[in-house]
């Protein structure tokens, strides 16, 4: 690389590679003049998060695009064609203070015959666009603290075994519809999605 690239170059995020690289799809269905967001009940047969309401995605693999990775998935999913879906652009990054990273991508998926995948999904869940815009989510703060391992060399640093460190928090939200409890990362990705979906004027 060259000097002059330098002052162009898209900035890194350090420690990213400590961070598991997931995309999601958060796709728009059109059902009598009503826009909807449409989500997945995962399967309870699943080892990861069993029976919790999210979008259609997945972790990124190797030589693979951010949103190749979530059409792919939102195609094994969904049982849906390429072709059926158009990708708006990207949404907002969220990145968990538990070493993971979700890319979501804001779609439209055309005529949706409520198809998915049994291996993965229980059931799909259309919730109107609107009722996110004239719902906000209830919140609840949760603490972090910092545990240094056993053999963490307070020697070094002032104050010692003293040493005050930091503390911080992250917001846990919840949506509730009908039935339905759409809570923690994926609460945060519509709430952002939203914004952007109407900020933009995507619907």
């Amino acid at each position: 690389m060259e000097k002059e690239q330098f002052s162009n170059r898209r900035p890194g995020i350090i420690g990213e590679e400590k961070f598991r690289q997931y995309a999601v799809l958060i796709p728009m269905i059109d059902s009598s003049d009503i826009t909807y967001l449409l989500f997945e009940k995962r399967s309870d047969k699943l080892r990861r998060q069993p029976g919790e309401i999210c979008f259609p995605g997945g972790k990124l693999e190797a030589g693979e695009s951010l949103q190749a990775c979530a059409v792919r998935e939102t195609i094994e999913e969904l049982r849906v064609l390429r072709q059926q879906i158009e990708v708006t652009g990207p949404g907002d990054i969220y990145i968990s203070p538990f070493n993971l990273m979700i890319h979501p991508f804001i779609g439209i998926i055309k005529d949706y015959q409520d198809t998915f995948s049994t291996d993965e999904v229980d059931e799909i869940i259309k919730v109107p666009l609107d009722f996110f815009r004239n719902h906000q989510p209830e919140k609840f703060e949760s603490k972090l603290i910092t545990e240094p391992p056993e053999d963490f060399p307070y020697e070094w640093i002032p104050g010692g075994i003293k040493y005050p460190w930091a503390k911080g928090t992250y917001d846990i939200l919840f949506y509730q519809y009908e039935n339905w409890i759409i809570w923690g990362m994926t609460a945060q990705i519509v709430k952002s999605a939203v914004n952007l979906i109407d900020q933009y004027h995507l619907k």
